[in-house]
């Protein structure tokens, strides 16, 4: 079964990711792969100096993402292009690994990806959880995580899909705005009811 993550961001998916990865789901990581297709030498990092200039990168030559996270997220139209240079190479990768896992025999797959509606990887999984927190405490948490200013937070949460719109995509919603043990409570026992699952599938 391969079962897609996703949530707003500072919602607490990692959070998810890593208490089901703790009870024995294989998971797949979009944040390490959008890492990794922008590396130097990788046809993504060609584009996106073509497209934004050397500006954007540091002194050793690689990728300076904290200057071009503020390009893009002051410029719809910039997000837009970094978009569409590195989706399609994201989701390419996503499917590599999901078939890797999948050949390897592993029965519970979970692609933990922020864009997973936005990117179209939605219609790739057979289920869908989505972590939820209280708009306020997502503003709260981006702005600690990522040393922002509230102006900051507030303009890389507009450039996501809202995730209350997120919800109505969500077979499962995981809600964080509590306790952290109530959130890792609700991730194993979801978890529990996934390997159900996938064990009526396999006749097991």
């Amino acid at each position: 079964m391969i079962v897609g993550l996703t949530g707003g961001i500072a919602t607490g998916k990692s959070l998810v990711a890593g208490e089901l990865k703790k009870c024995g789901a294989a998971i797949i990581d979009a944040d390490r792969i959008a890492r990794e297709v922008v590396e130097q030498g990788k046809p993504a990092y060609d584009d996106i100096v073509k497209e934004f200039g050397r500006s954007v990168l540091k002194a050793d030559g690689g990728l300076d993402r904290k200057t071009l996270a503020n390009i893009v997220f002051n410029d719809k139209a910039a997000l837009e292009k970094l978009n569409q240079i590195t989706h399609p190479r994201i989701r390419e990768r996503i499917r590599e690994e999901a078939r890797r896992l999948s050949a390897e025999g592993e029965r519970l797959i979970v692609l933990d990806v922020a864009l997973l509606i936005e990117m179209g990887v939605k219609y790739e999984v057979e289920k869908i959880i989505v972590v939820y927190s209280e708009a306020g405490q997502q503003l709260e948490r981006l702005m600690k995580r990522d040393s922002l200013t509230e102006a900051e937070a507030k303009k890389r949460l507009s450039c996501q899909m809202d995730i209350k719109e997120k919800l109505k995509y969500a077979d499962y919603v995981i809600d964080n705005s509590g306790a952290i043990e109530s959130t890792l409570e609700q991730a194993k026992e979801l978890f529990a009811e996934l390997e159900g699952l996938e064990n009526i599938k396999k006749g097991t």
